[in-house]
């Protein structure tokens, strides 16, 4: 039997994907590609906007379509936040929450049973524990994203994901332990951790974002720790300083912002504000050598005047982020915005959002013009058909490199010649 994995959104849906499809594997399953003819489809969802729930709809018609006499599955965020438009999906013949991903088997094994369509969407509890869930290798990767931290307790008023994701628990350190020494010993070399709010990870618990970081990189075969999207609030100078013992952590640090603006942060129910924000970046700065800053920023949200907007295009000129994930506000139905209305025309969101993405754009441009001549540590994770090895710098630059000796899972200091625009970082 043939499973192909269709994955929508964040480093998270990919981990689980990566655990659905190992779980399967065991199974006696072969994983193939979305392209490949399989005999089960399973999109994993993602709900953050609603650009995400039409692709996943798409997703879910197009593969039934294509492929009428295989199985589609549908899982992920988009059914635990909108349950009936998830059922109302009738190309899907199997609709589960991602409460339910490590029950695939189960459910693949009910339907070909009964051969009726399934729809079980089971809704996450105050007091839920973390749903034991472990992969001993990534997609034939060297890099593996760790899922530590499920759910968020944060209710910021336009996001929807503490509808579709829970609150805030963690993986135990003992359980993060076994994890990443299987992963170290089937050859990945970078853990990146992640989760929904990663660094609420160990919340109400005795350890926290720090524990799991030195468990990371402590583990023999382990030559790199990076983290994953961080809110800003949390992250103090005690833990700064923690994390800036830690040799092996990259100093790549993605602050969610969404906006430059105090009283659009005040509206969107952020926690901090834009100087707090500065004052941790400049924090960060003065600790790391050469850190690198990425962030998120949302355009148009409901009330976001061109004073507003223009504020969020200086602070980013400010902060010289290294790079800058742009999107246009969309309004989720059951959040608390959704009550106030939209009423930034699309026009102005998508004018908004291009006037951003070129400064941007600029910034990291510069930046990555700036690296030329310079030395940095790159880890290879990959080579292409004429022998050019692709990698990152610790600072998560990509780096295109040609080499007739076998780089992959290599970390080699090399000599930046140039840039590709500010698509990748050119060596020697």
């Amino acid at each position: 039997m043939k499973a192909a994995f269709y994955t929508l959104g964040c480093k998270v849906n990919q981990y689980e994907s990566e655990y659905m499809a190992q779980l399967l594997k065991n199974a006696g399953f072969e994983t193939v590609s979305p392209n490949e003819e399989a005999d089960y489809y399973i999109i994993n969802s993602c709900t953050v906007t609603a650009t995400a729930d039409k692709k996943t709809a798409q997703s879910v018609r197009k593969f039934k379509r294509t492929h009428p006499n295989s199985t589609v599955i549908l899982t992920g965020c988009m059914p635990q936040a909108f349950p009936q438009k998830a059922k109302e999906l009738f190309e899907a013949d199997i609709v589960i929450s991602n409460k339910d991903n490590g029950e695939i088997l189960s459910f693949i094994n009910e339907y070909n049973a009964k051969k009726e369509r399934i729809v079980c969407i089971n809704s996450h509890k105050n007091g839920d524990k973390f749903d034991k869930c472990e992969i001993n290798q990534f997609a034939g990767r060297i890099r593996a994203f760790i899922k530590i931290e499920d759910g968020c307790n944060r209710f910021c008023n336009y996001c929807i994901i503490p509808k579709s994701r829970g609150r805030v628990r963690s993986k135990s350190p003992d359980e993060l332990k076994a994890e990443i020494e299987a992963l170290a010993k089937n050859g990945i070399k970078e853990a990146v951790l992640v989760g929904i709010n990663l660094s609420a990870y160990g919340m109400g618990e005795d350890f926290d974002i720090g524990d799991a970081v030195e468990i990371c990189a402590n583990t023999p075969g382990i030559e790199r720790v990076r983290l994953g999207s961080l809110e800003p609030d949390h992250i103090t100078n005690s833990l700064i300083e923690r994390l800036a013992k830690v040799k092996k952590l990259c100093p790549q640090f993605h602050l969610s912002l969404q906006s430059g603006s105090d009283k659009i942060l005040k509206a969107m129910n952020r926690h901090y504000t834009a100087e707090e924000y500065k004052s941790i970046c400049k924090k960060l700065r003065n600790t790391f050598e050469d850190a690198s800053i990425t962030t998120d920023v949302m355009v148009g949200f409901c009330g976001e005047s061109e004073e507003d907007f223009n504020e969020s295009v200086q602070f980013v000129k400010e902060i010289a982020f290294e790079k800058v994930h742009i999107f246009p506000y969309s309004e989720r139905s059951g959040t608390a915005a959704s009550k106030i209305g939209d009423d930034i025309p699309k026009h102005e969101k998508e004018r908004r959002t291009a006037i951003l993405a070129r400064e941007a754009e600029k910034i990291r441009s510069e930046y990555m013009n700036s690296l030329i001549g310079c030395e940095k540590e790159v880890l290879f994770e990959a080579v292409d058909e004429n022998n050019i090895y692709r990698g990152y710098t610790r600072g998560y630059f990509p780096v295109r490199m040609k080499s007739d000796k076998d780089l992959v899972g290599k970390v080699m200091t090399v000599k930046i010649t140039g840039c590709q625009d500010s698509e990748f970082c050119i060596a020697e």
